[in-house]
């Protein structure tokens, strides 16, 4: 049976798939089970991989070297490209003020920790650690263990010091979301339940009452007004026809309209009556609304369209047809003229079936296209990132320069190939669930072996009386600044709860957090606001530890 133990104790590569292997099924399988109404998923792989450590498990340490690196920057680089796409466009109008709200959470989280390393003596190097377990950080303890090592000092007490604290910094965001709830929140501050006209696109049906716009073309009428629609059908003695930009608009003829809920008011205004008809429910057929029309999804698939803005097609005037939404990655937008298509688009197209046949070939609609892994771009981007996360940036008043790292320079870069790969014909699709794989493989790679390096002085760590000090610390920095700017966000900028608790859980980059309230507040702020402010406040913690350690060691 010397065979069967060698595989788990004698230093190869085998060994090392096998124990990271065992340590991942351990950690995801007990990752499921709920305490209190929480799971930990992906984060129980980080305490499987101590108590491994604990008991005498390692591997060959440059071979974990190699795979902690490798699953941190897989793991960050697919985030980037799944925020990417609705990263900027979720910084317009109330972004802004989340995201600064946010970014407050994280300054006073750093002066906090300042502040608490002077008071209480404990190190920088150390503090480093605590920080990042306190904010549920894994991605800065990388960039710090990285700054350590270029500054030659030990970082096993930073990661030591994150495994002290991260439970607590699960648990303290939620305790903050309950205190501020039972505290601060009025009535008032809670979200009503979301219905679908609370979505980013709303359809409402108009009758034309407004003289000034009769006999004008819809192209004249959308120059009247710099809202933003789409006329999707419209209805004049009795029959329905698709609209075209040179449809003439008649008193009493009926539109149906595609929008933004906060422009319905205004486009009232414009058309004249609205019509008291909910056209968002989920159980409307649409296909029997328009006797002569047909309603159908077709899904970008051609990589010649990827990129491509939805005007230059011309596929309403050459067909006849109507593009009234588009969806994509979840979330539904105006079909526009100046959308640029992303491969993986999947368009609500309305026409004669014969006219949708010929757009269907123009757009490809072949699904099975979609699951062919895209795998060029995912490797560019992963050379690219790690490229400008080598970098060196100088600091005004820091000796050494700052480096965005392997946490830094994948993530930024994921988020600008999502965003503007498209605009110069980089496919850079990837179905939901191949992107949840290999954050899911790289995540569980990174905590298996983090947990390992951590695990071997783990338990004597935590009975040292500094180890106490370093869990009421941690506890601290995660406790104390949520709950005051929830506080200021409550009260002096009117924020609703459902926000605030995205903002204290997207912050603190804390997903367990963030399914709590879910579960707990109606309607889809919290998650709203959680990707609102993750990626900036992932960016902002990588670069901030670096400057920590630079400045106070």
């Amino acid at each position: 049976m010397n065979w069967f133990t060698d595989l788990f104790t004698q230093h190869s590569a085998i060994q090392a798939v096998v124990v990271l292997s065992l340590i991942s099924v351990l950690g995801m399988a007990l990752g499921k089970i709920r305490f209190f109404g929480i799971s930990l998923g992906v984060t129980f792989v980080f305490f499987i991989g101590i108590a491994a450590g604990h008991f005498g498990l390692s591997v060959d340490p440059s071979m974990l070297a190699f795979a902690e690196s490798f699953g941190l920057i897989l793991f960050v680089y697919a985030l980037g490209l799944q925020v990417g796409p609705g990263f900027f466009s979720s910084l317009r109008s109330g972004g802004i003020r989340l995201v600064s709200l946010a970014t407050l959470i994280v300054i006073l989280g750093s002066l906090l920790a300042i502040a608490l390393s002077y008071a209480a003596h404990v190190p920088m190097s150390d503090m480093a650690g605590i920080l990042c377990g306190a904010t549920t950080n894994t991605p800065a303890l990388g960039a710090a263990q990285q700054m350590l090592s270029q500054m030659q000092i030990d970082s096993n007490n930073a990661t030591l010091g994150c495994a002290l604290t991260y439970p607590l910094g699960v648990v303290g965001v939620i305790l903050g979301i309950i205190a501020v709830r039972k505290l601060f929140v009025r009535p008032a501050n809670m979200p009503k339940p979301d219905t679908e006209h609370q979505k980013n696109v709303f359809i409402v049906e108009f009758k034309i009452t407004n003289p000034g716009i009769s006999y004008k073309s819809i192209r004249d009428v959308a120059g009247y007004s710099h809202h933003r629609f789409v006329i999707s059908r419209l209805w004049r003695a009795g029959k329905v026809s698709i609209p075209t930009s040179d449809t003439t608009l008649e008193l009493d003829d009926l539109i149906l309209v595609i929008t933004s809920p906060d422009d319905v008011k205004a486009l009232e205004l414009l058309f004249g009556e609205q019509v008291q008809k909910d056209w968002n429910t989920h159980d409307i057929d649409w296909d029997a609304v328009d006797s002569q029309l047909i309603s159908r999804s077709i899904i970008v698939t051609r990589p010649e369209i990827n990129g491509r803005k939805l005007s230059s097609l011309r596929l309403r005037n050459l067909y006849g047809i109507n593009i009234s939404r588009v969806h994509r990655s979840g979330v539904q937008l105006l079909a526009t003229p100046d959308l640029t298509l992303q491969l993986g688009d999947s368009l609500t197209v309305v026409g004669e079936a014969q006219a949708l046949q010929q757009v269907e070939r123009i757009l490809g609609n072949a699904v099975k296209r979609l699951d062919e892994p895209n795998l060029i771009p995912v490797f560019i981007g992963l050379i690219l990132g790690l490229l400008l996360g080598s970098i060196p940036l100088a600091v005004p008043g820091i000796s050494l320069p700052v480096k965005l790292g392997i946490a830094g320079g994948p993530i930024i870069l994921g988020i600008l190939i999502g965003t503007f790969g498209p605009r110069i014909h980089i496919v850079t699709y990837t179905t939901l669930s191949a992107n949840l794989m290999l954050r899911a493989l790289g995540l569980s790679l990174y905590l298996a072996c983090l947990g390992l390096e951590a695990g071997a002085h783990f338990v004597e760590t935590i009975m040292r009386p500094e180890g106490l000090l370093w869990i009421a610390l941690g506890f601290l920095i995660t406790f104390v600044p949520v709950v005051l700017v929830a506080y200021l966000s409550l009260r002096l900028f009117r924020t609703d709860f459902g926000e605030v608790a995205g903002i204290m859980c997207g912050s603190m980059a804390n997903p367990m957090a963030l399914g709590y309230a879910n579960d707990s507040i109606p309607g889809d702020h919290p998650a709203v606001a959680y990707a609102t402010v993750y990626p900036v406040c992932m960016f902002l913690r990588v670069i901030i530890i670096q400057i920590l350690l630079m400045c106070f060691l």
